[in-house]
């Protein structure tokens, strides 16, 4: 016993002097662990009408990955980015293309931002087709696969993206519209784009749904957004079940907050100055830090044995 002890007062004097040494932390702001220093707050405060231009965000968010090298994990595929025209959606269309994809990018109504998108996938040297339109609209996201597939010939990748948001700070500020309208775009198109899409897909074809770390913790004027996000990842998980014997992957990536035109078109002002500062790494993600997360998802080179899986990129953990 008396051995025990003394080597117990050891280890408790050795630690008592290590601490008494540990350097001092210089700072204890964001975290910068990429290849560029990112934005944190406090921003500008910003306000901004549904659903937002990417242009008019300030910072601009960071998307096009200067710094990501491409390797043709996706060459010769085409792949629908659903939302593609900005935030996470404009940076996976970038990166899909610099992997060799040619990517069609459909959007609600955000012309100027697709455009720009499309301007950046052309710059990696492939094709980029645009479709304006409602996914909530099962009749809609029928006749875009149906065109696409006859515009780039194929389809292997279909990212699920687009998405509505908007904060209410009690359950009965939340009318029936609202809930409608969260529920048929995150849910329903979804489902619609997914069921259109597997009828082109061939074994070796890959679904990646945007999820949300809002429904593994939950957030309190988010009620019926993370309400869809868990709908969402359960979604996910069955669909991957239903769809293995036909050799299509469907995974999930669950971001934390991320800088995009989804915040100021949502948020009051002064919130959006502070958007992000409770994660542990005490900034927002750019889109060009959760879009290599889709690649890896997408390109059956990276992830051929991985489906059915929600992939969490929140920031340090939530």
């Amino acid at each position: 016993m008396r051995n025990a002890l003394d080597r117990q007062h050891r280890v408790q004097e050795q630690i008592g002097k290590a601490d008494q040494k540990r350097p001092k932390i210089e700072s204890d702001g964001a975290m910068q662990a990429g290849a560029r220093e990112y934005p944190a707050p406090p921003f500008p405060k910003q306000h901004q009408p549904k659903p937002g231009e990417e242009s008019q965000l300030r910072p601009e968010p960071l998307y096009d990955a200067p710094f990501y090298i491409g390797s043709k994990k996706l060459k010769g595929k085409v792949a629908i980015v659903t939302g593609g025209d900005s935030g996470i959606g404009r940076s996976v269309a970038i990166l899909f293309a610099r992997e060799g994809a040619d990517v069609a990018v459909v959007y609600l109504s955000e012309h100027k931002d697709a455009k720009v998108t499309r301007k950046h996938v052309e710059a990696e040297g492939r094709r980029c087709h645009l479709i304006s339109g409602d996914v909530t609209d099962p009749a809609f996201c029928g006749k875009a696969v149906t065109d696409i597939v006859k515009k780039l010939g194929r389809l292997d990748v279909l990212v699920n993206n687009a998405a509505f948001q908007a904060h209410a700070s009690r359950i009965e500020d939340l009318t029936p519209e609202h809930l409608d309208e969260t529920i048929h775009t995150n849910l329903y198109g979804y489902f619609f784009m997914a069921q259109a899409a597997v009828k082109f897909m061939q074994p070796g074809a890959a679904i990646i749904n945007t999820g949300s770390v809002t429904a593994m913790k939950g957030s309190p004027s988010l009620l019926d957004y993370s309400m869809t996000k868990g709908g969402i990842h359960t979604f996910t998980k069955s669909l991957a079940t239903q769809l293995v014997p036909r050799g299509i992957r469907v995974n999930c990536v669950a971001p934390g907050p991320v800088w995009t035109p989804l915040n100021p078109s949502d948020k009051d002002a002064g919130d959006v100055s502070d958007f992000g500062a409770q994660t542990k790494m005490k900034r927002p993600a750019q889109p060009e830090e959760i879009a290599p997360a889709f690649v890896f998802l997408a390109s059956p080179h990276c992830s051929s044995y991985i489906t059915g899986e929600i992939l969490s990129i929140t920031g340090g953990g939530e």
